[in-house]
């Protein structure tokens, strides 16, 4: 019997990379598109091409069943239309074939007074972002129901993990590890929402199997892990070699950035994500990937910060 095939396109962003690492760790045929391949993975065929161009789109999925969308554009170039141009890019690669696509989501899509995120609540985002990211979930919905695709939606919240960059951990909280500062991102005693990328990958990887059991445009919302400043910053000092001077990371600095800085700006109006707390919760993906199915809490945060100290560790 030939292996299950998936193609990651957008293969060397963050969740891209770790989606590919587990469908290969769970015995899948996998194909990584982009355009270099900065991160190579054992036991992926790469195949090199530009996500603009639906036509090498198309050819890289040919007849494979399973469709990962992992592209993303640089944070602040959402905007004038380019992101929904992009999805509307990988659905015309995708054609009426009826294949599936499984789609990273995030909490953007609803408002700062919703405490306890679920699939089945209204979707009232707060920032013309979060107004971005329903429309192009739209466009996707639109496609399922012309029976173009099924499309499955896995939502989650920051991302976090080993071989990860461009993220909360290295460009904020352990940018001067060196130092022994650590930079807490969040307010006091409110909790966020974390996804460890091993987990999250290995979650659309479920989604994928039992796609046959779901409906034609679904939904999910991966709980990930949900602390407050306090416990990541309790679990990341227990984790390192070397004692850290800990503070909370001074938000309106992103604010100031803004002045000069588009990404800085943008980043500046999801403040609202750290002040509110946002749980999300999902009883039916809970029960597709079975119990004790997260990595546990400690042990991810160890993975992901142990690294940044590996000079201190070696010098002790």
């Amino acid at each position: 019997m030939s292996r299950k095939q998936v193609i990651v396109i957008g293969i060397n962003g963050h969740v891209g990379h770790h989606i590919a690492k587990a469908f290969v760790a769970a015995g899948w045929d996998v194909t990584g598109f982009g355009r270099s391949n900065r991160h190579p993975i054992a036991g992926v065929r790469f195949v090199k091409g530009d996500a603009e161009d639906v036509a090498a789109m198309r050819a890289a999925i040919g007849d494979i069943d399973v469709v990962v969308n992992a592209l993303n554009l640089p944070y602040h170039q959402w905007d004038k239309g380019r992101k929904e141009a992009q999805t509307e890019r990988v659905i015309a690669a995708m054609g009426k074939s009826g294949k599936t696509l499984l789609f990273p989501g995030n909490i953007y899509n609803y408002a700062a007074t919703d405490r306890v995120v679920t699939p089945d609540m209204a979707q009232h985002p707060q920032t013309p972002r979060g107004e971005i990211r329903v429309s192009v979930e739209n466009l996707y919905r639109d496609a399922a129901k012309r029976g173009d695709m099924q499309v499955l939606i896995l939502r989650a919240g920051d991302f976090f993990g080993p071989e990860s960059q461009g993220d909360w951990f290295d460009l904020v909280m352990l940018s001067e590890a060196k130092k022994g500062k650590l930079q807490l991102m969040g307010t006091r005693g409110i909790g966020h929402a974390w996804a460890y990328l091993p987990d999250l990958g290995r979650a659309f990887e479920k989604l994928a199997w039992h796609r046959g059991e779901l409906g034609a445009f679904e939904n999910f919302h991966f709980a990930g892990t949900y602390v407050t400043p306090e416990q990541l910053g309790d679990a990341i000092v227990a984790a390192v070699p070397v004692p850290l001077k800990v503070s909370l990371f001074p938000r309106w600095t992103i604010n100031a950035m803004g002045l000069v800085s588009p990404l800085m700006r943008e980043l500046g109006k999801m403040a609202y994500l750290w002040e509110h707390p946002m749980e999300l919760r999902d009883a039916r993906l809970d029960a597709i990937l079975g119990p004790d199915f997260a990595t546990p809490f400690a042990e991810a945060v160890a993975t992901t910060v142990v690294p940044f100290f590996a000079a201190a560790k070696a010098a002790a």
